[in-house]
């Protein structure tokens, strides 16, 4: 299943208010043609957060959350932090918003608003992160962070780029979910080799995780058209430098959308 733009985009996205702790969450919501009951998928954005200039949604989410909506999915993307007043934390050390932590909790808050919904089903379910929101992802998904909610729990994972190193050096990580893991060979940012390693030990186990490797592909492979390029002033680099490389790869890109399309397709 390739997810294909199609006209039935033209309806875009709304921004919605998503309840956290008292407080709330921003987002935005792409929904499909018709009037559901709809599969979902909550989509969580990288370091850069989800918008650019001007308050314009990141041609990456917008691209994504328009695709997966052309192929019938209701798709969340919680601001983790615009809501907290913050932009970009891609230079950011000392973070206050982290993957492991704050973001887990939007991921939950953003699962439960979908299923309060009439027009989302609540079994169906999936979970989506970009780089540091991959690296929540795997945290999300392991089986000592099961929900205690009562609700029904995520059907399903996917990572794109994920920062594995935490949970590959955890000697109690494990996956509660099928999980694909999509990477770079030649990401210098957040390295494939912790990743890798992360889904032979789970595979060894038992676990439904799947890892897919793109030679010389690099951090950001899927973006819809962003030029090869070096970035500076990053955080967290391989090369401890704070330059990275990113940029699209027409046919890493291709071959995600394909799989991601036919892994949500079986959930």
């Amino acid at each position: 299943m390739l997810l294909t733009a199609t006209a039935a985009l033209a309806g875009g996205y709304e921004r919605v208010s998503i309840p956290l702790d008292g407080g709330h969450l921003d987002g935005i919501l792409f929904l499909p043609p018709g009037a559901g009951p709809f599969p979902a998928v909550v989509a969580l954005h990288g370091c850069g957060g989800l918008w650019r200039e001007q308050g314009n949604l990141s041609l990456r989410h917008a691209d994504w959350g328009e695709r997966l909506a052309a192929a019938g999915f209701a798709v969340l993307m919680p601001d983790s932090y615009g809501s907290r007043g913050l932009g970009s934390q891609c230079g950011v050390k000392d973070l206050t918003v982290r993957a492991g932590r704050e973001r887990v909790s939007d991921a939950a808050a953003a699962r439960v608003w979908l299923q309060q919904r009439g027009d989302i089903r609540p079994g169906q379910i999936a979970l989506i992160g970009w780089s540091g929101g991959g690296s929540t992802v795997l945290t999300a998904i392991r089986k000592d962070r099961s929900p205690a909610d009562g609700r029904p729990d995520f059907t399903r994972a996917i990572a794109f780029y994920p920062s594995c190193r935490v949970q590959s050096e955890s000697p109690t990580f494990a996956a509660r979910m099928p999980l694909l893991i999509l990477m770079g060979e030649a990401d210098d940012w957040t390295p494939a080799g912790p990743c890798g390693y992360l889904a032979k030990a789970a595979q060894g186990r038992g676990e439904k995780v799947e890892f897919v490797l793109y030679p010389g592909a690099v951090h950001d492979f899927d973006h819809p058209r962003l030029e090869m390029k070096e970035r500076e002033n990053v955080a967290y680099s391989a090369s401890g430098t704070g330059r990275v490389t990113v940029g699209t790869n027409p046919a890493a890109r291709e071959d995600a959308l394909k799989r991601v399309g036919a892994f949500l397709k079986a959930q």
